[in-house]
C-alpha cells in the first residue's frame, strides 16, 4: 500500500510538527505506533523489537508514551531510553540488536514543536517505501474503529527490559570515549560547551571531562520550554562571548537533539560545518581514511569549501540538502565523510547517522594532531560572502512553473555573470522558501537576495 502525494507525513526528517496537533495528536501517534509495528511485522516475520528515546520538550513524553501504546497494541516490544540524543538511540538500535530506533524530537526547532524520526538498526532511517506504507495506513484508518481499541488491555507505558534507561546511556558514552576517542587526550584543553538545553546536557559534559578538558557548560538546564531558546547551534553569541572572555581554546554547540555541531574559535569567530568538513576530510586524507580523496556536502555549501578542497586535491560531491541525501551520496560514491553547513556531520566508518559528539571528537582530534589553533586551521577556507532569506510560502509549487519568479531568477543569473551562484529550494520541514546568493560584494548579494524573496512572497507567501 502507498500513499499519495497529499497523504505525505514524512519529510527529509521524519514527521515534524506543533505538537498536540495533527500528525502529533495523541491518536495519531498512537496510530502511527502500531502501523510501524504492523509494517515492520510484515518484513521481519517477527514481533519487532523497538527502543525510544526523546529530547527535552515538555511534549516529548506524552509523544513516547503515546506511540509506546500504540506499538504494544499491536505486538511490540518497547523499550524506553529516555531523554538521549538522536544519534544515541541509533546506537542503542544496533548495539542492543533492537528492530528499529525511534527518536521524539524536533532537532533545532522551538519547543512547541516535536517530531517522530524511525532509525534501522544500520543507523539509517527507515526506507522511503516503509514511510509510504505508515502514510498509506494513517490515511486509510479510523481511530475510532481501530483495531489498537481491541488491546486496551495490552497497553503500557514500556516493556519490561533487561537494561535501564541509564544503562542505555552509560553505554553510548562509553562508546564515544572508549572507541570513537580512541588514544585522543584532552589535557590541557579549555572547552566552553553549549548543550541548547537539550539532548546533549546528559553526554557531552560526561564525555569531554572523561577525555580530559577543562570545561564550561551553558545551557543546560532544560525545563522543557526553553530547548534551543536563544542558545546551541542556532543562537552562538552567547558562546561566542564566553570563549572570547574566558580564554577558552574552542567552544562548542550542540542543538536540541545533539545530532550537530558548531564550533567557535579561540577569537569568537564561528566555525561552521563547511570549514568542519575541511577540516576533517584534510586529516582524514593525511592518514589515508579518506575514501577516493572525496566528500559529500550540498548545495548549500560555500564555493570557498569547493576551491579550499580542490586546493588540496580533493573532490567535492554536492547532495540536495538533507542528512537522508547526503548519505544516499556517499553511499554512491563510496565517500565516508560528509555533512552540511548546518554541522550536520556523517563519518561513515563510525556511524551512519550524523552525531554532533563524534563530529566535535574528530575535529577536536585533527586540532589535537596538527598542533595549531582552531583558526589557524579554520583560516585555510575563505568564505565567499553568502546570505540566505526565508519566505514564508502557502503552497510549494515547482518554482519555474510561476513566471514572475522564473524571469527573477533568470535575471539575477545573467546578472551574476558567472561570479556568484544562486539557490533557491523549499524547506524539507518548514514552508519556507529559501533563496540563497554567494559571491563578491556582501552588499550586492544582499539586494539581490532580498529583490528576489519580495517576488516569491508576492507570489505564493
Amino acid at each position: 500500500m502507498q500513499s499519495d502525494k497529499k497523504n505525505r507525513l514524512f519529510g527529509t526528517d521524519g514527521i515534524r510538527g506543533r505538537a498536540g496537533e495533527f500528525p502529533l495528536d495523541e491518536n495519531t501517534v498512537e496510530m502511527i505506533g502500531w502501523s510501524l509495528t504492523e509494517n515492520l511485522r510484515r518484513e521481519l516475520g517477527h514481533a519487532p523489537k523497538l527502543i525510544i528515546g526523546r529530547d527535552t520538550r515538555e511534549s516529548g513524553a506524552p509523544i513516547q508514551m503515546a506511540m509506546q501504546r500504540g506499538a504494544t497494541a499491536a505486538g511490540a516490544s518497547v523499550a524506553s531510553a529516555g531523554v538521549i540524543t538522536t544519534p544515541g538511540v541509533a546506537f542503542i538500535t544496533r548495539h542492543f540488536h533492537f528492530d528499529a530506533g525511534v527518536v521524539i524530537s524536533a532537532s533545532h526547532n522551538p519547543y512547541r514543536d516535536n517530531g517522530i524520526k524511525v532509525f534501522s538498526p544500520s543507523g539509517k532511517k527507515i526506507a522511503d517505501a516503509m514511510e509510504r506504507n505508515i502514510e498509506a495506513d494513517l490515511a486509510a484508518a479510523n481511530y475510532a474503529s481501530h483495531p489498537l481499541h481491541a488491546h486496551r488491555k495490552d497497553w503500557s507505558e514500556a516493556t519490561a527490559t533487561a537494561y535501564s534507561e541509564a544503562a542505555y546511556a552509560d553505554s553510548y558514552v562509553q562508546f564515544l570515549v572508549n572507541e570513537v576517542a580512541e588514544g585522543l587526550s584532552l589535557k590541557g584543553k579549555r572547552l566552553a560547551i553549549d548543550c541548547a538545553n537539550g539532548a546533549a546536557c546528559g553526554f557531552a559534559p560526561a564525555v569531554f571531562q572523561r577525555l580530559g578538558a577543562a570545561i564550561e557548560v551553558i545551557n543546560a538546564a532544560p525545563d522543557g520550554r526553553n530547548i534551543n531558546e536563544n542558545c546551541g547551534a542556532l543562537h552562538l553569541q552567547a558562546l561566542q562571548a564566553l570563549v572570547q572572555s574566558g580564554g577558552f581554546d574552542v567552544g562548542v554547540a550542540f542543538d536540541g537533539d545533539a545530532d550537530r555541531a558548531l564550533f567557535v574559535d579561540e577569537n569568537g569567530a564561528i566555525v561552521d560545518g563547511d570549514h568542519t568538513l575541511l577540516l576533517l576530510g584534510e586529516n582524514l586524507r593525511k592518514q589515508g581514511r579518506l575514501n577516493g580523496d572525496l566528500l559529500v556536502s550540498t548545495v548549500m555549501s560555500n564555493i570557498g569549501l569547493e576551491i579550499a578542497l580542490r586546493e588540496r586535491g580533493i573532490e567535492l560531491v554536492r547532495a540536495q540538502v538533507g542528512d537522508r541525501y547526503v548519505l544516499e551520496a556517499m553511499e554512491t560514491r563510496n565517500a565516508n565523510l560528509g555533512g552540511e553547513q548546518s554541522g550536520h556531520i556523517i563519518i561513515k566508518e563510525i556511524s551512519l547517522a550524523g552525531d554532533g559528539l563524534i563530529t566535535a571528537i574528530e575535529l577536536l582530534r585533527a586540532l589535537m594532531d596538527s598542533g595549531n589553533s582552531l583558526a589557524a586551521l579554520a583560516a585555510a577556507m575563505k568564505t565567499y560572502p553568502q546570505i540566505l532569506v526565508n519566505v514564508a510560502v502557502k503552497s510549494k509549487p515547482v518554482l519555474e512553473t510561476l513566471p514572475a519568479v522564473k524571469a527573477a531568477m533568470a535575471a539575477l543569473t545573467e546578472e551574476m555573470q558567472g561570479k556568484g551562484r544562486l539557490l533557491v529550494r523549499y524547506s524539507g520541514t518548514e514552508n519556507l522558501a529559501r533563496v540563497m546568493i554567494e559571491g563578491e560584494d556582501q552588499a550586492i548579494i544582499e539586494a539581490q537576495a532580498h529583490r528576489l524573496a519580495a517576488i516569491i512572497k508576492q507570489a505564493i507567501g
